[in-house]
């Protein structure tokens, strides 16, 4: 059973009262959501990469959902997601008017970090689909002495990361502990926002776990002007683009195949990398709607037009194949599980 604190439901009783309920499921698709609104949670503060990706899909995917109910995104950040997530599991409506755009964090958490309160069952929240298998780098500022990776491995350095299942605490505890990094990391930061600041600032010579698409759709002028270092990518396959900038795979500075399964667990959340949620007891029929709308969101021309211009990529993955994903993750080999765990904490 999981379980939420006292505190967590009394602070999200309000919430409810506003959510669009069903009575009963209607003879047809198109009378399911007719008149309706759908909540859609994004998991993270606003003005972030999950920000800009969830209210995208929410301008879009009315269009294909019969009845056009009207989306409403609300930001639901906290405990990189899982607040969002153990909501949706626990206290929102059960009839696919509340719905949620997580952090993989969240879905990784409960498998790689046993001491941590579990909100929600990752296996058991029904997944609508993903927009986009990610890249992950590390960045350091222009006037830190960290200027690539290898500076990184011999130089002592300041490096910001955020809570709890957030990908700039695990990737930078991650570094720390597989590929040599040398960083001190201060925590506790909210978001990429606030880590973005600091290192702007000078506060931090940098941070990991940063989206490669929201590096290029929130700070453009970053790379263009020189403002960071991009100091390694972190993927399972490297990416063309990056590599072409000179900027280095993590698979480079791994040299053990016990150390190489590790680190392959941990960057598989980024095969759903922005993975949209419904309760654990939706009903078939609405989630067969929201996942067929979600898939012709993924193809429709003024979405990819919207994309583009917002300069965030598109890799979708169905809802089904996320499904499936994540009940094999949590069937992984508890040595390596266990070793994952040490990678990624304090």
């Amino acid at each position: 059973m999981f379980s939420t604190q006292t505190n967590f439901h009394a602070a999200l009783v309000a919430f409810t009262a506003g959510s669009a309920t069903l009575a009963a499921a209607p003879a047809s698709a198109a009378d399911y959501y007719a008149g309706k609104s759908i909540d859609l949670l994004v998991g993270a503060p606003p003005g972030g990469g999950y920000d800009i990706y969830g209210r995208v899909v929410a301008r879009h995917i009315s269009r294909h959902i019969p009845g056009n109910p009207t989306i409403i995104p609300k930001n639901m950040p906290g405990a990189g997601s899982a607040r969002a997530a153990g909501f949706i599991s626990t206290i929102a409506p059960k009839d696919g008017t509340v719905i949620a755009n997580i952090m993989p964090g969240a879905v990784m958490d409960p498998m790689l970090d046993p001491k941590a309160e579990r909100l929600f069952d990752p296996t058991a929240v029904k997944y609508i689909g993903n927009v986009n298998n990610g890249v992950r780098v590390c960045v350091s500022g222009s006037q830190s002495k960290i200027k690539t990776f290898d500076d990184a491995r011999t130089l002592k350095a300041t490096f910001g990361g955020g809570q709890a299942n957030d990908s700039t605490r695990d990737y930078g505890h991650l570094h720390r502990k597989t590929t040599g990094a040398k960083w001190d990391l201060v925590t506790g930061y909210k978001g990429t926002s606030d880590l973005a600041i600091a290192l702007e600032r000078g506060e931090v010579d940098g941070f990991c776990g940063f989206d490669w698409a929201s590096v290029k759709s929130q700070k453009p002028n970053w790379v263009r002007d020189k403002v960071v270092n991009v100091i390694i990518q972190d993927a399972i396959e490297p990416l063309d683009e990056l590599t072409k900038l000179g900027v280095p795979h993590i698979m480079t500075y791994v040299k053990d195949e016990p150390t190489r399964k590790v680190v392959e667990l941990i960057l598989s959340q980024q095969v759903f990398h922005r993975s949209f949620i419904a309760p654990p007891e939706t009903p078939v029929e609405a989630l067969k709607i929201l996942r067929d709308a979600f898939d012709a969101t993924m193809k429709d021309p003024q979405f990819l037009a919207d994309a583009e211009k917002l300069r965030i990529d598109v890799a979708p993955l169905s809802g089904a194949k996320v499904q499936e994903v994540v009940q094999k993750l949590y069937q992984s080999p508890k040595d390596i599980v266990e070793k994952a765990r040490e990678a990624i904490s304090p």
